[in-house]
């Protein structure tokens, strides 16, 4: 009988502090999540430097709750996953550096996980009979990747932004038409309200016509323009409009590269992942594409989209069986690459 593995993870590459017990990749005993939201919401954004004393702050309660819930001692963990990039450069040092303890204390191997690759592995968690291959589509603050999975640890990145991800788009707009932050939630909020064919926001057109990369600094520029000419005409503002308008100009470009990367790669499935997946009107209208192109769309549950540690704990997992054992002189690496080692 092979014996489960059970993997304690830990995330703190952003804003959120995290830690999970994971069982074979799937299964999840405990997910606890510390978020600071709260606290970046007054300065309108993550700031690094309070987001990594935070994390200080809560990493060891966080740890000691996840495994309280999933009640197990750490002399039970096989291994400690953490995540080591892409991220804030001090926010991932605090979550490296307690991993690494744990694992040479413990002497137990420690595993590193790539935090996009984590967002992707969600969807093994939410399903637990799928398998590569698959497309999937990362899209958060930090990111934006369309990305063909052709084996457990084996990536291609077919497209990805060349500016502003999906996710800081959403939050500058929010910002800019006096939502506030986090961004992505409040326009999806509003844009139940407002007529998202009201304005023609553009769409980024490159001259490679195959290419399936991303660009959202233009739609946002047009936005911040269209709110100055209205400004200077004295006319009235229909916030519920703006963001329904610019909300379906990013979602329409998501939905059509993701699509054209499962005809690309002959596969009838796709995955979202990231905190965006998450969004109303992206769901619905993966959906609606994939049901026309005969393609399975797969969705993670909201707490499996935003940054946690269950899904670092399931990438980790398949890491393990590939024996890729990080060394203890694992740093962190704020811009790693989607696929690196």
């Amino acid at each position: 009988m092979i014996k489960d593995i059970k993997i304690l993870a830990i995330e703190t590459s952003c804003d959120e502090t995290a830690a999970a017990v994971v069982v074979n990749g799937r299964e999840v005993l405990s997910n606890i999540i510390s978020s600071q939201i709260d606290i970046h919401t007054k300065f309108g954004g993550v700031v690094p430097e309070v987001a990594s004393r935070k994390h200080i702050e809560a990493i060891g309660i966080v740890v000691e709750r996840a495994l309280e819930k999933a009640d197990v001692t750490l002399e039970d963990i096989d291994a400690v996953a953490v995540t080591y990039g892409p991220g804030l450069v001090g926010a991932l040092l605090v979550g490296v550096q307690y991993a690494k303890g744990l694992s040479y204390g413990l002497k137990k191997p420690l595993i590193g996980v790539n935090h996009i690759e984590g967002h992707i592995s969600a969807n093994f968690i939410q399903y637990k009979d799928l398998e590569p291959p698959f497309v999937c589509l990362v899209v958060s603050g930090g990111h934006t990747f369309v990305v063909y999975m052709k084996d457990y640890g084996e990536f291609e990145v077919l497209g990805q932004t060349r500016d502003d991800a999906a996710g800081e788009a959403f939050d500058k707009v929010a910002r800019a038409i006096g939502l506030g932050y986090p961004g992505g939630p409040k326009i999806d909020k509003i844009s139940r309200e407002g007529n998202e064919e009201a304005i023609a926001f553009p769409r980024a057109n490159f001259h490679d016509k195959d290419s399936l990369d991303f660009s959202f600094s233009g739609i946002k520029s047009a936005v911040l323009n269209y709110l100055n000419k209205m400004n200077m005409k004295g006319e009235e503002i229909n916030r519920a409009d703006i963001a329904a308008s610019f909300q379906k100009a990013v979602v329409d470009v998501l939905v059509d590269n993701a699509i054209k990367a499962c005809k690309l790669k002959r596969v009838d499935k796709i995955a979202i992942a990231g905190g965006v997946a998450s969004n109303s009107h992206l769901r619905e209208s993966m959906v609606k594409e994939g049901d026309k192109n005969g393609i399975k769309v797969l969705f993670p549950d909201p707490i499996l989209c935003t940054d946690n540690a269950a899904m670092i704990g399931s990438a980790a997992y398949f890491e393990f069986l590939k024996e890729r054992i990080a060394p203890l002189e694992l740093n962190a690496i704020p811009n790693l690459k989607l696929g690196e080692r």
